[in-house]
């Protein structure tokens, strides 16, 4: 993999350490119409699944709650459950490596994280907290493929599936690769969020050594996000992202065009995944709480126990309860996925498993979507031009205005939201 000029990582095929480099792209890539889909995956992983649901897949069981034990609640962004399985399966000898998400060293070429293989719990724990940044699974996919042992990656839905997709095609990783640990997504974000956060906390992006997208405050709902930048020479400004242009998740600055096509929130095809319980009362507990979806019945047995064992503070949840915690993640890649397929010809629509169609949808749904999209392409260009010519009051400028259109859509805000307000109940009459 490599960065391209938005500071996205994007493939390479000219270097390939598997053996099946462009031949098989087609085939390997988690976007390609021409791989096996979610469905396809999880049935062949799972064929005794006791519950199947159109939004979470195949599953085992399902849980709301956060690990009572050690320090993993403190440390996490969440409710610790990550870390939490990647240590236990550790310590239980069912893997001898841990393939997550870590900080990379300064100036790195990787940008400021990166994947690395942890075989330790205090390894593991350094890649605690949530890494909104784009990184590759290249690496450490190379280090498993040359180094015998057992292992267990963790990543967001496209980067297990892509695991899947690669362990059918290769015997040795599908030998070695024995557990998926999955997360929860809402999209990919570039790595020009964090010039961003900098630039409007009044520091060059240059002098960024490393960010903490989640400063965890006990004291303040779980859903009130706070960024905290370290800096070459010492400091460590932060900034809520109520007070960042493009700190609303929801309107999509800086997101990975490929995230307009995918469908899966939850990582269907991981034995376990986890979220953020984005509902009350546990969107308001600043320690963070977890939604945890079990496919494996290996890593169930774990879980199970350690709950009886009072190590693990989960209640079981039904489906509904998982998919209202990621109610916007799913109009975003199920109703607006629908749209924005239906938007495209024919001969170009990418093949999912949600169908193509606009039937139904009211207009200022559809205005949202279009709007979102909109900052999703425009944010990479706009702040692309505004590095080079050294104005970030051009970038600021234009993500205000953005961000006021979307929030007068999405929320009903200011007079452009009334205005909109007064056409939609005038249409409705």
């Amino acid at each position: 993999m490599t960065w391209d000029l938005f500071g996205q990582r994007i493939p390479d095929i000219r270097q390939d350490w598997t053996g099946h480099g462009a031949k098989d792209f087609d085939t390997l890539c988690p976007f390609s119409p021409h791989s096996a889909n979610e469905d396809e995956l999880a049935e062949r992983l799972w064929p005794s699944s006791p519950a199947t649901d159109p939004s979470l897949g195949r599953f085992e069981a399902t849980y709301v709650g956060s690990v009572a034990e050690g320090g993993f609640r403190q440390e996490g962004s969440s409710g610790g459950m990550v870390s939490w399985v990647a240590c236990e399966l550790l310590r239980l000898g069912n893997v001898d490596g841990v393939a997550h998400v870590v900080p990379s060293p300064a100036k790195s070429e990787t940008g400021l994280f990166r994947y690395r293989i942890s075989r330790s719990e205090a390894e593991i724990t350094e890649g605690a907290r949530s890494r909104y940044y784009p990184v590759d699974l290249a690496p450490v996919l190379a280090e498993i493929f040359a180094r015998p042992g057992r292992y267990a990656v963790v990543g967001v839905p496209c980067f297990i599936k892509a695991i899947n997709l690669l362990r059918e095609k290769d015997d040795v990783l599908r030998q070695r690769i024995t557990h998926t640990l999955g997360l929860f997504c809402g999209h990919m974000k570039s790595a020009r969020f964090v010039d961003s956060i900098a630039w409007q906390i009044g520091v060059k992006p240059e002098a960024v050594t490393a960010i903490d997208y989640r400063v965890k405050r006990p004291e303040h709902p779980a859903n009130w996000y706070r960024s905290a930048l370290s800096l070459d020479g010492g400091g460590r400004p932060e900034r809520d992202w109520w007070d960042l242009v493009d700190g609303d998740w929801g309107s999509g600055f800086f997101q990975n065009s490929a995230c307009d096509f995918c469908d899966d929130v939850v990582g269907e095809t991981a034995d376990i995944s986890f979220g953020d319980a984005w509902v009350e009362p546990h969107s308001q507990d600043g320690r963070g709480t977890n939604v945890v979806v079990v496919r494996s019945p290996e890593i169930g047995d774990i879980v199970r126990k350690a709950i009886t064992g009072k190590r693990l503070a989960l209640d079981p949840v039904d489906a509904d309860f998982v998919i209202e915690t990621q109610a916007a993640g799913f109009r975003q890649r199920r109703e607006g996925l629908a749209y924005r397929l239906a938007r495209f010809s024919p001969r170009l629509r990418p093949v999912k498993r949600v169908a193509p169609t606009s039937r139904g949808l009211p207009w200022r749904r559809r205005l949202i979507y279009r709007t979102r999209r909109s900052i999703s392409f425009w944010s990479h260009r706009v702040f692309v031009l505004a590095h080079r010519r050294q104005w970030p009051g051009l970038y600021l400028a234009w993500g205000r205005m953005a961000a006021t259109i979307y929030h007068a859509l999405a929320y009903s805000r200011g007079p452009l939201g009334r205005l909109l307000d007064g056409i939609e109940r005038r249409n409705r009459h």
